[in-house]
């Protein structure tokens, strides 16, 4: 599953899935040419509408990152940076996802396209895990001022540790995936590997 170039075509495929074929794209003079579960199609570089980069670990892959590419009339497909390879095990392609994601921007650039392009999550789904991680930084700062007024040096410390490991984890997530727009010459690198 890894890019290869060859006569002008880079290609790209990873498993979204253990059960089922891969996942294969190319870059051809065309356009960008993908197969899915039987379904493929050319989109010209001039007709992908909006592409979005994003972090989105998962429990099996803690560096995971994905490409939504929009087209036109409506279509959109997901490029993922990871592959299952058993039942047990995701694999990281990202040497393979990088280079595709960063040709595939220089040639729509070449194709001079006006796409959309965004980083991040959504400016609402964004807004409604601050308002959720506020909360929670409260309700955790309540709890700590409790266990230390009624002694529970213990609890307290749980509370600390706990709050280290999840401002640790989610704070990479959420720091990552802050809403912006960039242009084709500057990709975010906080969104590829």
């Amino acid at each position: 599953m890894q890019v290869s170039d060859a006569d002008a075509v880079t290609s790209y495929a990873y498993k979204a899935s253990l059960i089922g074929s891969a996942h294969r794209f190319e870059l051809t003079d065309e356009g960008l040419s993908w197969h899915i579960a039987g379904r493929s199609a050319l989109w010209r570089y001039d007709e992908i509408s909006a592409i979005r980069l994003s972090f989105r670990p998962v429990s099996m892959q803690q560096h995971r990152f994905r490409a939504d590419v929009s087209h036109a009339d409506g279509g959109r497909i997901a490029i993922l940076s990871t592959s299952w390879q058993t039942a047990a095990l995701m694999a990281p392609q990202d040497s393979g996802f990088r280079q595709f994601i960063v040709a595939l921007h220089a040639r729509m650039a070449k194709a001079g396209s006006r796409a959309t392009l965004s980083a991040g999550l959504g400016r609402m789904a964004y807004a409604a895990a601050l308002v959720f991680l506020a909360v929670l930084t409260v309700a955790m700062a309540v709890l700590l001022i409790r266990a230390l007024m009624i002694g529970e040096f213990a609890g307290a410390l749980f509370i600390l540790g706990f709050a280290a490991l999840f401002a640790w984890q989610v704070g990479g997530f959420v720091r990552r995936n802050r809403p912006r727009s960039y242009s084709f010459d500057q990709l975010p690198r906080s969104l590829l590997p």
